[in-house]
């Protein structure tokens, strides 16, 4: 069940953003205000449910880990890995 959660997450991290948000308190646990939840929904989701999820399970300890994945996520968020990347060759 979490590989299946994680693979909705890469392909539709909207959809899971907003799960989380109405159903569970996982967004009102790791951010003291709404403006980022709103900001990184618009524009990173990929990079608010990895900062979400270190918020969360890690504590906010941003150790090797967590420093490897907001950076991974921030890529795939501007387009530098993946399609985007191919689409701009091509």
């Amino acid at each position: 069940m979490p590989l299946l959660l994680l693979l909705l997450g890469f392909f539709f991290p909207r959809l899971i953003i907003a799960v989380l948000y109405f159903f569970t308190g996982w967004f009102r646990d790791g951010f003291d205000g709404v403006l980022l939840p709103i900001l990184g929904f618009l524009f990173m989701p990929i990079t608010l449910l990895w900062y979400g999820l270190v918020q969360y399970y890690y504590g906010g300890d941003w150790s090797t880990i967590p420093t490897i994945g907001i950076v991974i996520a921030v890529l795939l968020d501007l387009g530098l890995i993946g399609r985007g990347a191919k689409r701009k060759r091509a």
